[in-house]
């Protein structure tokens, strides 16, 4: 499974958004880009580098790389609607996305360590890929031998209510999720301006 292996926390002092909970807390000590000249000034910044930034914004968010990412966009262009909702939709969609948003794990890549183990099902089956695209109405529990881990407690327990989205129906007690319907767009709350990445891939 190909993923990103660097530092997060670099790439998200690079990019000025914290990409993980770890790198909030570096983000607040060291507010600037990594390297000797990260504190240094810097110029008027492009309309491409804007657009690139935003581009990795996403992918680094959600953890994908470049190759997968252009084939979700190339799929959000097919679809009717607006690219850059459909966009964000599919990636909303990815099983180890709402494993994150369920509060199953702290972070999309812990989420995406229980996917990928094979600790999870979907409708009863066993599902290992985190770029699985759950659909409205699918349950998603953990498998016999999986469930009770300390660590999916843990990160439950530290999962305020508040964080659940409204289209995610969880039960901590059970450790299930329902996933009740696809986002839409305003529903989102992400730093990221996907209609920059729709005209990066547009040109």
């Amino acid at each position: 499974m190909a993923r990103f292996r660097g530092s997060i926390t670099k790439v998200s002092r690079r990019l000025g958004v914290a990409l993980s909970p770890k790198a909030e807390k570096y983000l607040e000590r060291r507010p600037f880009a990594p390297g000797q000249h990260g504190q240094g000034r810097r110029g008027k910044i492009s309309e491409y580098a804007l657009q690139l930034r935003e581009k990795q914004k996403m992918k680094y968010l959600y953890g994908i790389l470049e190759k997968q990412f252009r084939n979700y966009y190339k799929k959000a262009v097919s679809q009717r609607g607006v690219t850059g909702d459909n966009l964000v939709k599919l990636l909303e969609r990815r099983l180890d996305n709402v494993v994150f948003r369920a509060g199953f794990a702290p972070s999309r890549a812990g989420a995406r360590q229980l996917v990928s183990h094979g600790h999870l099902l979907v409708n009863g089956k066993k599902v290992n890929i985190p770029s699985f695209l759950v659909s409205p109405g699918d349950l998603i529990e953990f498998r016999q031998k999986s469930r009770n881990m300390d660590a999916v407690a843990d990160a439950l327990n530290r999962t305020p209510e508040s964080r659940i989205p409204s289209w995610v129906q969880v039960d901590k007690a059970n450790q299930k999720a329902v996933f009740l319907s696809v986002p839409e767009r305003v529903d989102v709350q992400e730093p990221f301006n996907e209609q920059l990445v729709v005209e990066l891939y547009s040109k």
